[in-house]
C-alpha cells in the first residue's frame, strides 16, 4: 500500500508536468475511457500520456498505471475547457510557449528520424563485428582477498596462511570488506573492473596461490588468493548491443550538429573570440 501511495504522489508531480509527446507504439483498439463536457478522452491518448512519462515510469504496465493517467487527463481537459473559456487560445503567453514547444517537437522528430537512418540493426551488427575484430577478450581471475586496515595485520595473516590456516575461514573471521562473510569471494573479474595495484597483484599469481607480501590500496591491505583463471569471452551482440546503439547515436547526433552547423550563419552573442577560435 505504502508503494503505491509513493508512487502516486510522485506521478502527481510529473504527470501534470509533462505532456505526451510520444504515441504508443503497440497497436490497440482504441475506446472511450471517459468523458468530460460531451468531450471524449480516447485510450489512445492516455497511452500517449505514459510514453511521454520519464524512463521510470514507463516500465510500468499501462493498465497498472491507468486509473491515475486517466484522472490526470480528466483535470487536464477540465482546465483546458476553463482556459479555453477565459479566452486564452489567443493569449500571447500560450502563443509564445505553444510555437516553442513547437520548436522542439519538430527537432526531436528530424533529430529521431535522422538517427534512425544510421543506427539500423545491420549497423549496429557491423559495428559489433568490428568490436570483435580489433578487441581481444580480457582474460579474467577468481580471487579472494582479506582486507586489513594495517600492514602489519596483513603480515599477521600471511603468517598464519603460512602455517595451514584455512584462507575463507580467515576472511570470515578478520577482513574487514564487504565479501568477509563470503570468505572473501570476489568471484570473476577483469584487470579494468579493480583497482590498478590489486589486479596488477592477482593477474601475475598462479592457481592456488596466495600473496606473500601484503597488497597495499586506497581500500588498504590486501591479501589475496587466486582461485583460478579463465580465458576471457567476447560479449553476445546482444548483451553488446544497446551500448553500441547508444555510442552510434552520439556519433551520429554530433556529426548532424556538426554539419547543420557548418552551412549555418550562427551569431551567438554570449561567445568570445577566444571560443570561436577554439572551435
Amino acid at each position: 500500500m505504502l508503494r503505491k501511495t509513493l508512487l502516486a504522489a510522485s506521478l502527481a508531480t510529473v504527470l501534470f508536468a509533462s505532456p505526451a509527446m510520444a504515441q504508443d507504439s503497440a497497436p490497440v483498439e482504441d475506446k472511450v475511457l471517459a468523458t468530460v463536457n460531451g468531450e471524449k478522452i480516447m485510450e489512445s491518448e492516455v497511452r500517449a500520456t505514459q510514453q511521454g512519462l520519464p524512463a521510470q515510469y514507463r516500465q510500468y504496465p499501462f493498465e497498472a498505471l491507468k486509473p491515475m493517467l486517466l484522472d490526470r487527463e480528466i483535470s487536464q481537459r477540465l482546465m483546458t475547457m476553463a482556459g479555453e473559456k477565459a479566452g486564452l487560445n489567443d493569449d500571447p503567453e500560450v502563443t509564445d510557449r505553444v510555437a516553442a514547444m513547437k520548436r522542439r517537437i519538430v527537432a526531436e522528430t528530424y533529430l529521431d528520424r535522422e538517427i534512425a537512418k544510421i543506427v539500423t540493426e545491420d549497423a549496429v551488427k557491423k559495428r559489433y563485428d568490428e568490436f570483435v575484430k580489433t578487441n581481444e577478450p580480457e582474460n579474467q581471475v577468481h580471487a579472494r582477498h582479506i582486507l586489513l586496515k594495517t600492514e602489519d595485520d596483513a603480515k599477521a595473516v600471511i603468517k598464519e596462511l603460512d602455517g595451514g590456516a584455512d584462507f575463507a575461514e580467515v576472511a570470515k573471521e578478520k577482513s574487514t570488506g564487504p565479501s568477509g562473510p563470503t570468505g572473501g569471494d570476489l568471484g570473476f573479474f577483469s584487470h579494468d573492473q579493480m583497482v590498478p595495484e590489486f589486479a596488477d597483484a592477482a593477474f601475475k599469481m598462479e592457481p592456488g596461490s596466495y600473496s606473500k607480501e601484503p597488497v597495499k590500496t586506497q581500500f588498504g591491505w590486501h591479501v589475496i588468493k587466486v582461485e583460478e583463471t579463465k580465458k576471457g569471452e567476447q560479449p553476445t551482440f546482444e548483451e553488446k548491443h544497446n551500448e553500441l546503439a547508444a555510442e552510434m547515436t552520439q556519433e551520429a547526433y554530433k556529426k548532424l550538429v556538426d554539419d547543420l552547423r557548418a552551412n549555418a550563419k550562427v551569431d551567438n552573442t554570449l561567445e568570445t573570440p577566444d571560443t570561436k577560435e577554439s572551435k
